[in-house]
């Protein structure tokens, strides 16, 4: 990508080295939990299916008492940190992308946060950490990203190249254009009075919509500033491929579930991403209306 003269974004928090202890920290009641718990608590909520919080609440002998979450202090990236300063680019380009087609329809885009952190951190939605992977949190309209998901992306997926990257950011930027629409409110709503199999579906629609809209960033971005190089494209729908929900499944546990499903498939998710590529269209994104996915 030709990024080296693109501006960077105001719009970033780095919380790497505040830690989750210290500055920042997870208070439930009266007392503040340490490492050693929150990790308990994740362990136990992975296996058994437990909502984080839950576990922490048991674990502190309370019942549910408020959550009281601070984050470490956010400064600016250094400035020898490559990476961070792509990531800032990027960040930007979605800006300048989202204000543009926001414009075009009338609206007036509202520029997220993007969280850099290590390891665990905490948000709006809960404690956020980095095996989660990148993520949106509506509750406060901030992107969440441990920098070592690129090392994941690139050794463990096969997806290597700063357009692979680039393609994640705008997936969950795309999370964030669908908070402002209003679609990610109904989806939730819908989800809850749905069975599991059907609220899953939703989010198969709503993930393959946030690939699409990334799409529309890729094409925008590239008529605006022509960042393309030859190879990024295929680089953004390898990242697409690798993360497909039966990719993954057949990679963990050997065979696929299609009713667990929550991403999508990898040819799914090419597919929309390539239809926000060659289109940019925000319209061409409709997941919700199309007959087949």
């Amino acid at each position: 990508m030709r990024m080296d003269d693109q501006r960077e974004s105001d719009n970033i928090e780095d919380r790497r080295g505040g830690g989750f202890g210290g500055g920042g920290g997870l208070r439930l009641g009266g007392g503040r939990l340490g490492i050693g718990t929150i990790v308990i608590a994740l362990v136990a909520s992975y296996f058994l299916g437990i909502n984080p919080l839950t576990v922490l609440s048991m674990l502190s002998g309370g019942g549910m008492p408020a959550v009281e979450q601070s984050a470490p202090p956010a400064h600016k990236p250094p400035a020898h940190d490559e990476t961070a300063i792509f990531v800032s680019k990027v960040l930007a380009s979605t800006e300048d992308t989202w204000i543009e087609v926001f414009r075009a329809s009338g609206r007036q885009y509202e520029e997220p946060k993007l969280v850099l952190f290590s390891g665990v951190t905490p948000t709006a939605c809960g404690t956020g950490q980095a095996a989660m992977g990148p993520f949106y949190c509506p509750g406060d309209q901030k992107v969440y990203i441990d920098l070592s998901f690129f090392r994941d992306l690139k050794e463990r997926f096969r997806a290597p190249g700063e357009f692979a990257q680039a393609y994640v950011i705008a997936h969950e930027v795309g999370h964030h254009v669908q908070n402002l629409l209003g679609i990610a409110d109904q989806v939730e709503k819908a989800r809850r009075r749905s069975s599991e199999r059907e609220a899953n579906a939703l989010s198969v629609r709503m993930e393959l919509q946030a690939d699409c809209l990334a799409g529309v960033w890729g094409k925008h971005t590239d008529t605006m500033k022509n960042i393309l190089e030859p190879g990024d494209l295929e680089a953004a729908l390898t990242a697409a491929t690798a993360i497909g929900d039966d990719r993954l499944q057949q990679q963990a546990q050997g065979r696929i579930v299609p009713e667990s499903f929550t991403h999508g498939t990898s040819a799914q998710r090419v597919r929309w991403f390539k239809r926000g590529f060659e289109t940019g269209d925000l319209n061409q994104c409709n997941t919700f209306k199309a007959a087949q996915l």
